[in-house]
């Protein structure tokens, strides 16, 4: 009879012990199923879709984009851009946007007239970094569902357009959902980002970099870009700046990833 229970017992322990074997394996293989599908799979779809929409703005332009002859900042008119969302829903991996609203003067910016209401996750422009090989759409507001996980990249809201006085602000994702900005740590001062608009062509040249900072550093997208937590890192006079944010280090969003650039005179 004793002999019995412990077989039992035993029995019963190593029924228990296969069963937990059992179910660690398939929660071991879910968790990677879904690492892959993150990691991997959004990042197909959303680079795809991406290109796509590239390629369906370079239609629309009836051509493909090349450099045209560009006026001042100032000659854009209200057509060209339509103007920035003013509130941004749902959490960003990148700094909060600064006050404001598009269409107003403010310092380092010129007055325009208003566009009227935005389509806030309609691609409007194509960001390309030759150095990056990347060729990304850029579009309004910087809401992850309808911009960034797109594989887009976003316009923070109440930033000056391509060419303007000020500063020409973007978000983009580091890690998954396309990464566009995964690499913008390898640019270097002089490189170029060319931003193509329907009829017009504006090149900018990377300056400074911020390798870290907090995600509430507002400063560096303001309209002359200076960081508030290194003040020492950013820029002291108005102008015609470009800035791209992104999480880092990668795989993380503690914090944020900086680059900037000014209008390159035509």
């Amino acid at each position: 009879m004793v002999q019995g229970g412990r077989r039992a017992r035993r029995a019963g322990l190593v029924g228990a012990l296969w069963a937990t074997a059992e179910l660690t394996v398939t929660v071991g293989v879910v968790v990677l199923l879904l690492v892959v599908h993150q990691v991997w799979w959004t990042n197909r779809q959303a680079a795809a879709a991406a290109q796509d929409r590239v390629q369906a703005l370079e239609r629309s332009w009836g051509r493909d984009p090349a450099p045209d002859p560009v006026g001042p900042p100032d000659a854009l008119g209200p057509s060209d851009l339509p103007e920035p969302a003013a509130t941004v829903a749902g959490p960003v991996p990148v700094p909060v946007p600064v006050p404001g609203s598009a269409g107003t003067a403010g310092p380092g910016r010129s007055a325009r007239p208003a566009a009227g209401p935005p389509t806030r996750d309609r691609a409007y422009a194509v960001l390309r970094i030759p150095r990056l090989g990347l060729v990304v759409p850029v579009a309004q507001g910087i809401d992850k569902r309808a911009v960034l996980d797109k594989g887009y990249v976003g316009q923070y809201p109440g930033t000056a357009g391509p060419g303007e006085r000020g500063n020409f602000a973007l978000a983009g994702h580091r890690n998954t959902h396309g990464e566009p900005f995964r690499y913008i740590n390898r640019l270097r001062a002089g490189d170029e980002l060319v931003v193509d608009m329907r009829g017009r062509r504006y090149t900018y040249v990377v300056g400074k970099i911020l390798s870290e900072t907090t995600e509430r550093d507002t400063g560096v997208i303001a309209p002359v870009p200076r960081s508030l937590v290194k003040p020492d890192q950013g820029y002291g006079e108005p102008g015609a700046y470009i800035t791209l944010t992104t999480c880092t280090p990668e795989y993380s969003s503690k914090y944020r990833l900086v680059v900037w650039g000014t209008l390159k005179s035509s």
